[in-house]
């Protein structure tokens, strides 16, 4: 829980607050943007909620904290929004909550599926979540973008025995994972899902392609708000920046509508400019000067 004695010069006075314990993981700003903010290094409270509608997201806000970095002055209802998550995103796609710090506080998603249910990439092993995911039929499989957001992986997969899926150099994240991706090639794990490799951001990353209309990114893609635009980051790239240009230009030769990071926006957009705002992505990745910017 959050300390008050902890709490950031950058909040204004009122009933919610960051403390100092913020990592900068950006799962508020993207949850409660009406109520907090970038302020530096961490994320701060720029505008206490007026209506209902954003206390509730600032609550949520507060359960998805991986490191429990956001807290108020007064006892809150909490328990009223447990029930948010898994939050819908659409169709029969949400998005987990319950980040966990173990990701860097990356965002992790569910999919209800005709033939069994996938998490994508891993929030924290807690009860309620695992009680919610029970009485939502369960995990069939667990698909991992990269080593980086693994989180509790492997105890969502022994409590559910769920099949994980991950790409073999990222193997040494999950050694005992139970589906190994192998190979640059995209692979058609079931009708409508379609791992696209996206090496780069790590040797081994992959995204998730499903109805084609939801790509998984992981760390490879996400939309900025600063810029207004499909971006990704050199600074954030770990193993090669020229090789995450090229699986990103490879991304063109798959459609979809929404973009679903581990880390930075959502982004839902029509076909054609998805496609327009990759294909700018692309010359930016690849003429100097490079953009440097970070998930956000």
């Amino acid at each position: 829980m959050a300390n008050y004695n902890k709490r950031l010069p950058g909040n204004v006075d009122g009933e919610f607050f960051v403390d100092s314990t913020c990592i900068d993981c950006d799962a508020c700003r993207q949850l409660a943007p009406d109520v907090f903010r970038e302020d530096g290094n961490f994320s701060s409270v720029y505008s206490q909620p007026k209506t209902g509608e954003e206390r509730r997201s600032a609550l949520r806000a507060l359960l998805a904290c991986p490191t429990g970095s956001i807290g108020t002055l007064e006892k809150i209802g909490i328990k009223e929004v447990y029930d948010d998550f898994p939050l819908a995103i659409e169709g029969d796609v949400s998005y987990c909550g319950f980040n966990s710090p173990d990701s860097f506080g990356g965002n992790s998603y569910f999919i209800r599926g005709a033939d069994g249910n996938w998490l994508i990439d891993s929030p924290k092993f807690v009860h309620f979540l695992v009680k919610k995911f029970e009485q939502l039929g369960g995990i069939r499989r667990i698909f991992l973008t990269h080593r980086d957001d693994v989180a509790d992986a492997e105890k969502f997969a022994q409590h559910f025995h769920a099949e994980r899926i991950i790409h073999r150099y990222e193997l040494s994240a999950q050694p005992d994972a139970e589906i190994v991706i192998e190979g640059d090639e995209p692979v058609q794990l079931e009708p409508d899902f379609l791992v696209v490799p996206t090496f780069g951001h790590t040797k081994g990353h992959c995204t998730l392609l499903y109805k084609n209309r939801f790509l998984f990114s992981g760390d490879h893609l996400w939309w900025s708000r600063n810029h207004q635009r499909l971006n990704a980051g050199r600074d954030v790239c770990w193993y090669d920046w020229r090789m995450q240009a090229d699986s990103m230009a490879r991304l063109l030769d798959h459609s979809f509508e929404w973009v679903l990071p581990g880390h930075g926006q959502k982004v839902k957009l029509p076909r054609e400019e998805m496609k327009a705002q990759l294909s700018a992505l692309v010359q930016i990745m690849t003429t100097p000067p490079q953009s440097v910017a970070s998930f956000f």
